[in-house]
């Protein structure tokens, strides 16, 4: 019998935590998370977690399973989920797998090159010195240990340079030597589907959705996280804006505003990420039916 994953994929704010939930509520198994964000247990509203009632009424894998203070990765995901789904499609025959986190998507479902663990004190000594010194010397440090990486990594994002350089410093070899190596195969079926909104939509849902999540103390739970923002899992829209706050850098409203405008600017950073998928067939949330009909009659 031929198993399938179901991956139902989307920006940030295009409602696919409650499509996921109505299509296993249609045709039922459970639900494994890809939400890197809703691995964290403290971060329930800044990350837009499922309902305790949905996660009561749905079994969801994957979500609150970790502490803020946890070094996880998604080498750690594609072994854990890889470990899990044999139970799931022997108890069902096919999971679905929902979330926004496509180098997560792709570790369950491609593999990724395996890159071997680091020293926790490694990451927060060059996260220290971004900090301190800036991205330049990020930069000029990856070119001398690891220029082949150097050439090809974007010299935009700090976090793939810092992920390069404590990789580097932790094995004793260029990041870029785990990089290309032949992936496992999957012995089950991939169905890679998608929920899309036209872009003003979106942007109006995530504005929305950052006023509500104010509301419901998004601020009082960052707050309580402050002694922890060292830690990379606070490192993230919807927390790092409030520390800023707190730190006098920046006024509330201002930080309201970045929320807003940084968690516009990741949901176009995925649907960037998501173009490459070729085997993706996008829905509407609109055309939920369709989406269902659509699985059904790939998992027959």
């Amino acid at each position: 019998m031929q198993h399938n994953l179901i991956v139902i994929t989307g920006a940030t704010g295009t409602g696919k935590t409650g499509i996921a939930a109505d299509v296993v509520r249609a045709m039922p198994t459970e639900i494994i998370s890809c939400d890197s964000r809703q691995f964290y247990r403290e971060m329930k509203t800044g990350t837009a977690m499922p309902s305790t009632q949905l996660l009561r009424e749905i079994p969801h894998h994957f979500v609150g399973h970790l502490s803020v203070t946890d070094n996880y990765s998604s080498n750690l995901f594609e072994k854990d989920v890889l470990n899990l789904l044999p139970s799931l499609f022997k108890k069902y025959g096919f999971a679905v797998m929902t979330g926004g986190s496509g180098l997560y998507i792709d570790a369950v479902t491609k593999g990724i090159d395996n890159i071997p663990d680091t020293d926790p004190e490694i990451r927060k000594h060059f996260q220290k010195r971004y900090e301190r010194e800036g991205i330049e010397s990020l930069r000029n440090e990856l070119k001398k240990a690891d220029p082949v990486h150097f050439a090809r990594v974007d010299l935009q994002n700090y976090k793939r340079i810092i992920r390069a350089l404590e990789v580097t410093a932790s094995a004793g070899r260029p990041y870029s030597s785990f990089l290309g190596q032949k992936r496992a195969g999957r012995d089950f079926r991939v169905i890679m589907t998608g929920i899309r909104r036209t872009r003003d939509d979106l942007y109006e849902r995530i504005n929305r959705r950052v006023d509500e999540m104010v509301a419901a103390n998004l601020e009082e739970e960052a707050r309580s996280l402050l002694p922890y923002r060292e830690f990379n899992a606070l490192k993230t829209v919807g927390y790092r804006e409030f520390f800023s706050f707190f730190d006098g850098d920046i006024t509330r409203e201002k930080a309201i505003e970045l929320i807003k405008r940084n968690s516009r600017h990741y949901a176009r950073r995925q649907e960037t990420w998501f173009k490459k998928y070729d085997d993706m067939k996008w829905f509407t949330p609109e055309e939920k039916e369709s989406l269902i009909s659509y699985i059904s009659e790939n998992i027959r």
